[in-house]
């Protein structure tokens, strides 16, 4: 019988093995992320807080003490404004930020949005180096994401992963849903929390806000556009104005009878549990047990869809309210107040 010796270079042949043409793309790989660690790195933020009130914790977000914590966050202006998440400077009553280059400052707070765990500091100091968003609208599936923060205190920490997914949604604390979050596997632990998620030119995609734990490769960022709104409204105006309609509502299923009845395509409408009296917002034509199926001309089928629709262009405006009042639709008109 013959034998034949199969030797280690055998396995050159083998597909899939990384051999000696597969350097170079092993290199650009390395050299990409070693690029944008060192452009970003500067801009880069630890934050410690102190004299935080005692809250509820958010369940997925960076632990910490009742009475104080750490987080990241990163510079986006020479003049020294910080953008970090809301559950990580949210209650604190001293806010401090230390740069790479181990200065330290006391960082005022500029203004903070719960409903996007978005909020914006700033420090007073010379020579600081600002990072600037990319439009995430560009973004795609697969393309190298790289995160930046001081997970468990480790400063200035790198991790690198892809996109794993768009337009996923993520409760906040505020109870609103924040839309266009990036899902990705670029590894985050407690104290990445509001540091910067970038593409491999350095440029902010997304803005690390949460886990889920105990899973492993499932991470989430609020994506650049919607954070450099929110940034916008918190810088000119302290906050980010929302309409209010002082009701209590929940998801009621509608029955194929009165969805055919009403010419409804959705399955599900919010029915009104109880009105705010003489509040901020001009109420009174609702009823308790009215089912709201459209609020200014756009279908509603969750409290989330009215959350969405409740902006700061409808605050103090008359709209026209579409409800089921004894399995009938018809029009109830609306003011919406400000949220304070």
């Amino acid at each position: 019988m013959d034998v034949q010796l199969i030797t280690d270079s055998g396995l050159e042949s083998i597909p899939g093995k990384p051999g000696d043409s597969d350097a170079p793309l092993l290199d650009a790989y390395s050299n990409t992320v070693v690029n944008v660690a060192k452009k970003v790195s500067p801009s880069i933020v630890q934050i410690k807080v102190s004299g935080r009130q005692r809250e509820g914790q958010p369940p997925v977000r960076g632990r910490s003490q009742p009475d104080g914590g750490t987080g990241s966050g990163f510079i986006i202006s020479s003049d020294g404004y910080v953008i970090t998440n809301n559950h990580v400077v949210a209650g604190a009553s001293k806010i401090d930020v230390t740069l790479p280059d181990g200065r330290d400052f006391e960082a005022t707070l500029i203004g903070r949005d719960p409903a996007t765990d978005i909020a914006v500091i700033k420090i007073y100091g010379d020579g600081l180096k600002a990072i600037r968003f990319a439009d995430s609208n560009q973004v795609q599936v697969g393309q190298i994401a790289i995160a930046v923060g001081n997970p468990y205190g480790f400063q200035y920490s790198v991790t690198a992963g892809v996109v794993s997914a768009l337009g996923r949604t993520l409760r906040s604390e505020s109870g609103r849903l924040i839309d266009d979050v990036i899902q990705t596997d670029a590894s985050l632990n407690p104290g990445n929390s509001g540091g910067p998620l970038v593409n491999s030119q350095g440029d902010v995609i997304g803005v690390n806000t949460a886990v889920i734990l105990p899973a492993q490769g499932i991470c989430f960022a609020v994506s650049s556009n919607l954070t450099a709104m929110v940034a916008g409204k918190l810088i000119m105006h302290g906050r980010v104005r929302r309409g209010y309609l002082g009701i209590a509502g929940q998801l009621i299923n509608l029955t194929e009878r009165i969805k055919q009845y009403n010419h409804l395509n959705a399955k599900t409408g919010v029915i009104v549990v109880s009105t705010e009296a003489d509040g901020v917002a001009y109420n009174s034509e609702l009823r308790q047990g009215d089912i709201i199926v459209a609020f200014g001309g756009q279908p509603v089928a969750s409290v989330d869809d009215l959350h969405k629709l409740l902006t700061e262009e409808t605050i103090g405006q008359r709209v026209t309210m579409a409800v089921l009042r004894d399995n009938v639709r018809r029009d109830v008109a609306v003011i919406p107040g400000e949220v304070k």
